[in-house]
């Protein structure tokens, strides 16, 4: 997984200007639209114009139509450069190797647009989703733009084979890696420049996985996607191959969840400045982030819970009730501190793992004095009590050590330390993320600057070696 992105974080979110001027003088599209395309000689030419003259009528904006040709081996090459040759609005690159994400990468980085799209050659999706699709990233409300077929007032015409596809493949995106966009191989997707220049290095796809990938890593970044139902009609003379397709989304699934999981990416370098979001500001009698942490708090603790009482009541077959509880009690202790420092309290990486489990052990110990104290006032009151009074003991006991628990992680082993920060410089300390922020890179996992910088020069040189402009 690539790590070799700009170091410093996103600039606050700003309505674009109608017109820019670029370094030379010449005026900046405000939108470059790619259409990637291979061996596509018969419907180019159809699809440009249709596009431009759709731009052109409706578009209030500056725009330009980028053809990224992925090495085609007909006539398509010569059919781009003399569109980009009769059309000024249109320009045409070649790329010497295949991939829709290769291309896509390649001249969204060598864009200077502050908005960058793409659409499919087929035009399968209605071109009026267009500016819906951008005005969310002109205006700066969001950070990227999808078109969805799957959303509920969206008008599809596909057979029921893709239809299934679509709808499974979206599925597993959400069980498997927790998606929460609902279409994300819909060819028809936007992105702010800024984003596109620190997120497109850590994509490794360069096929139809791209897409996806580019999402995930988007919304777990904690960027804003949104989304457009659309109106569209398959292609039935679609070229690509399903099965292919879906064994290579597949393995790219589990390289990404692998990634998340072992928390490889940087992906601090997708936050905002903080006061961008709104949920920085403090707001006089609401404690910043206490809804969601108790709602994160209580699902973990029932969970806890209910692995307590199991472990608890394996353990009583062999042994007396307080060792029981002890070992019940930290076992489940430990995975309630790394199951509240990960959900509740927005913590990734490794970095200062040890220091909180101590901590948790501590609240553990104040747990275990609580419980194990009313274990031995019941004895004392009653003398050889049954399991099931045990059991509701222990239950009640809990309950009140949840309480003291959830207080100690709040304000001692997690707190809010972002009081007084006033730049993107400073972080969360100690991992934590502040609510709206995307979490700090992990301090256990190191990245090689110089390393970086050099495999980024690299791409850079490989890119422009490849990217030939035509016109």
């Amino acid at each position: 997984m690539r790590t070799d992105t700009p170091w410093s974080t996103l600039p606050a979110r700003e309505h674009l200007l109608a017109a820019a001027v670029g370094a030379a003088g010449a005026p900046v599209p405000v939108l470059d639209v790619v259409v990637p395309v291979y061996n596509e000689e018969k419907d180019l030419e159809t699809c440009v114009l249709r596009l431009h003259d759709h731009l052109a009528r409706t578009f209030p904006y500056g725009f330009r139509i980028t053809v990224a040709d992925n090495a085609s081996t007909d006539r398509t090459p010569q059919v781009a450069a003399r569109l980009a040759d009769l059309i000024p609005e249109v320009r045409s690159y070649r790329l010497e190797e295949k991939g829709r994400g290769r291309a896509l990468r390649t001249v969204w980085s060598h864009s200077d647009a502050p908005v960058l799209a793409y659409m499919d050659v087929d035009l399968s999706t209605d071109l009026n989703a267009l500016l819906p699709l951008v005005a969310p990233l002109i205006s700066g409300h969001s950070d990227l733009a999808i078109g969805s077929r799957l959303a509920r007032s969206s008008r599809v015409v596909r057979g029921s084979k893709r239809e299934f596809i679509s709808r499974a493949y979206n599925l597993i995106l959400r069980s498997s890696l927790a998606a929460g966009f609902s279409d994300a191989q819909c060819g028809f997707k936007a992105i702010r420049r800024e984003v596109a220049e620190r997120l497109l290095p850590m994509v490794e796809d360069t096929g139809w996985f791209f897409d996806t990938e580019m999402l995930v890593l988007a919304e777990r970044a904690g960027l804003r996607i949104h989304e457009v139902p659309v109106d569209w009609i398959d292609d039935p003379d679609s070229t690509v191959h399903i099965v292919r397709t879906a064994t290579e989304d597949l393995k790219g699934v589990w390289r990404v969840g692998r990634a998340l999981a072992t928390g490889a990416l940087p992906l601090d370098r997708l936050g905002r400045p903080f006061g961008d979001d709104p949920r920085d500001r403090a707001v006089p009698g609401v404690p910043r982030g206490l809804a969601r942490q108790l709602v994160g708090f209580c699902v973990v603790g029932a969970l806890s819970t209910l692995v307590y009482l199991g472990l608890y009541s394996a353990f009583r077959l062999g042994a007396g009730p307080q060792f029981a509880n002890a070992a019940a009690l930290l076992v489940s202790a430990v995975a309630n501190t790394a199951a509240n420092r990960r959900l509740t309290f927005g913590v990734r990486g490794r970095g200062g793992a040890v220091r909180h489990q101590a901590q948790g052990l501590v609240v553990f110990a104040i747990g275990l004095a609580l419980t194990s104290g009313s274990l031995a006032a019941l004895g004392t009151a009653s003398g050889a009590a049954s399991h099931t009074t045990e059991v509701a003991v222990l239950i009640a006991a809990n309950l009140a050590a949840t309480v003291l628990r959830f207080l100690l992680l709040r304000a001692w082993v997690f707190p809010d330390r972002r009081t007084g920060r006033q730049g993107a410089g400073e972080g969360a300390a100690d991992g934590v993320d502040a609510p709206g922020v995307p979490a700090p890179v992990s301090r256990g996992a190191t990245y090689d600057v110089a390393a970086a910088h050099e495999a980024s020069a690299a791409l850079e040189a490989h890119d422009t070696t490849e990217l030939r402009n035509i016109r």
